[in-house]
């Protein structure tokens, strides 16, 4: 049986959220067994690492399974600010947030801890540092990110 910690790219962030590249089916059990109240998934649906039944398998130990596309290769705003509300609602509950390799992942929470725990971008950013090295795309999302997650609501 594969333990949580075998997800690739691993991360324990804090008590409650933890994050990791696409979970193998024998990790979404391990997953399941590990007391995650939801999961959210950044990945998309009909890529080749997908697992088909991933919200099946969690749904089967009471979790709930949210997933948000995020393109690798254009990520949108649009897309952190319905990551950032449902990260909101789910502040008290143990989440585990996945993509294909804990890149967009790593960003996505970044940005949360600076916009809305706020945490210094150098602090922020070390756990993406852990992961990977982000591109000219991803730099260019993080500062329009930063800019519009910080104007006034």
């Amino acid at each position: 049986m594969a333990a949580i910690e075998d997800i690739y790219n691993f991360r324990q962030l804090s008590p409650t959220l933890a994050t990791g590249g696409q979970p193998l089916v024998d990790e979404l059990h391990a997953i399941g067994m590990s007391g995650f109240a939801t999961v959210i998934n950044l990945g998309l649906a009909d890529a080749p690492y997908a697992v088909a039944d991933e919200q099946s398998i969690l749904e089967s130990y009471a979790i709930e399974y949210l997933h948000i596309p995020v393109s690798f290769e254009t990520p949108q705003v649009e897309c952190f600010e319905l990551f950032r509300e449902r990260m909101r609602e789910l502040s008290q509950r143990k989440l585990f947030v996945h993509c294909a390799a804990n890149k967009r992942v790593s960003v996505f929470i970044a940005l949360y801890r600076v916009i809305e725990e706020g945490w210094s971008l150098e602090a922020a950013l070390a756990d993406v540092h852990a992961v990977w090295q982000p591109d000219a795309a991803w730099q260019t999302f993080i500062q329009m990110t930063l800019r519009s997650g910080h104007d006034p609501d």
